[in-house]
């Protein structure tokens, strides 16, 4: 595999990941393609990565991105990991994934970059390695949305056709996605470290997690029970995020949960309309395992799974070690229930803190559930004092719930005014509406036109500006025929 300098490209690679016992890597190159074409290339994020975007708009760009050709300084290797996929325990790896390496950027982080769709690695487990371009896109689409929401995530810093086709139901144009991270660390990792590795090898793991993520934690007493909570703590702030704007992972196995906190791996994912809490888009989830409600008690489960490798390391005594354990998750539903009971009080308005806030948004949301109400509309209709902006407008409960919250506003120092300014900032007047992504991805797959997208990917970028341009974005779709299905894209 041939290196390239690029020159002016800006590349700063370090590989810190791969100085970890080798039992978590296998070194590997991605497998070449046929005629690999830029169709998308982040500029902003590429700008804070410390990257030249002109540089890397060139034909040997579209070598790099696609794994044509290396950066000089990456090593690529594709992780292992492990993971209870819908409950079920199986060994995995990146299949269809490639790390790069990290680049240390201008500001002084330290970011994965990786490939998906690169090729056939020894954790395929049979697959071709590739990836489509819908699917790649769709990830553009929505790690970018959830950046604009202020919501941790990985990004997507480029996507390059292959010119090949990709064998699926049908044949579908390949592609390859540049992912950046925090890291790629999941639950999964240590899982697999505690079932197939030394007890060393999962200390090694451990440590490196520390380093990279809680540096701070590195002096505490017993540093491996710091490292369960500070990843507890994570995990439940951002699927607290998740809820607070409708986001439905749609495939939360303990492989596709990050210990840094950000939402990783976006196959089946998709953003709520009316609000339900059974609400399921994926395909393969047929028992609604993963639905919008139950993200909080999943989010709990694989924390167990995580809680449980490292309990060889947590205390020396087995039964200290699971107490440690148990007790550490028991802060879960505290930590979660307090970050979206803050979420919920600002997109509401409220500065204060009652004991019945909790039941009295809940009411709101039982409300619309029985009403079948948008989600999102609601709360900007809200935020804006419009009354006749929202699908609760007949339901004489919404008129008296409204009462009362203009009575509960009015039981805090700050003005209306504040209020709708605390609102408007914490409610999303865009996401990334279903169909709106659909038919981005329709007219960039099917007729190479990517204006769609980018209209849409600017209106994501700010989502709480309540820009007047940015209204045909809230407009729901027509009642489908179907409901609507989302896919892993494998």
């Amino acid at each position: 595999m041939n290196h390239t300098k690029l020159e002016g490209a800006g590349w700063h690679f370090d590989n810190s990941y791969a100085a970890l016992p080798e039992i978590f890597f296998a070194r590997q190159n991605p497998v070449p393609v046929r005629s690999p074409k830029l169709v998308r290339l982040n500029h902003a994020l590429a700008q804070s990565l410390g990257l030249n975007a002109q540089a890397l708009e060139t034909e040997e760009g579209a070598q790099v991105f696609a794994g044509n050709a290396i950066p000089e300084g990456a090593l690529p290797l594709a992780q292992a990991y492990a993971g209870h996929q819908f409950g079920n325990f199986t060994k995995l790896g990146d299949g269809r994934a490639m790390l790069l390496g990290e680049q240390l950027t201008p500001s002084g982080e330290r970011i994965d970059i990786a490939y998906k769709g690169s090729g056939r690695t020894p954790y395929s487990r049979g697959g071709d390695g590739r990836a489509a371009l819908g699917p790649m896109l769709r990830e553009y689409i929505i790690s970018e949305a959830m950046h604009g929401l202020g919501i941790p995530t990985t990004r997507s810093l480029a996507v390059v056709s292959t010119g090949e086709a990709v064998m699926r139901e049908t044949a579908l144009p390949g592609a390859v996605l540049v992912r950046t991270a925090a890291s790629h660390l999941r639950v999964g990792t240590f899982q697999y470290a505690a079932q197939w590795g030394m007890k060393e090898d999962l200390e090694a793991l451990a440590e490196y997690a520390l380093q990279r993520h809680f540096p701070a934690a590195e002096d505490e007493d017993n540093r491996y029970l710091a490292l369960l909570k500070r990843v507890i703590r994570a995990q439940a702030d951002l699927i607290a995020k998740w809820q607070l704007v409708g986001f439905v992972h749609g495939v939360m196995n303990t492989d596709n949960m990050a210990v840094s906190g950000e939402t990783i791996d976006y196959g089946p994912c998709a953003f709520m309309d009316a609000y339900d809490p059974s609400t399921v888009f994926s395909s393969i989830d047929s028992n609604g395992r993963y639905a919008y409600g139950n993200q909080p008690y999943i989010g709990v489960w694989n924390l167990a799974r995580f809680a449980e490798a490292l309990l060889p390391i947590l205390h020396e005594d087995d039964e200290e070690a699971v107490k440690l354990a148990e007790d550490a998750l028991a802060e879960f539903s505290g930590l979660f229930q307090q970050s979206w009971l803050t979420g919920m009080r600002a997109k509401l308005g409220i500065f204060n803190v009652e004991p019945e806030d909790e039941a009295f948004i809940g009411g709101l949301l039982g409300l619309l559930h029985q009403h079948h109400a948008d989600y999102t509309n609601t709360f900007i209709a809200l935020s804006f004092d419009r009354e006749t902006e929202t699908q609760l407008e007949q339901a004489p409960e919404f008129a008296d719930w409204r009462e009362r919250w203009k009575a509960r506003l009015g039981r805090q120092p700050q003005s209306m005014e504040q209020s709708q300014q605390l609102m408007r900032a914490s409610n999303p007047a865009v996401i990334p509406r279903n169909h709106r992504v659909e038919e981005a991805l329709a007219a960039a797959v099917q007729q190479g036109d990517y204006s769609v997208m980018d209209r849409l990917l600017e209106a994501l970028a700010n989502p709480y500006a309540h820009a007047s341009g940015h209204a045909e974005f809230a407009v729901l779709p027509e009642p489908p025929d179907l409901p609507y299905r989302t896919f892993c894209g494998t």
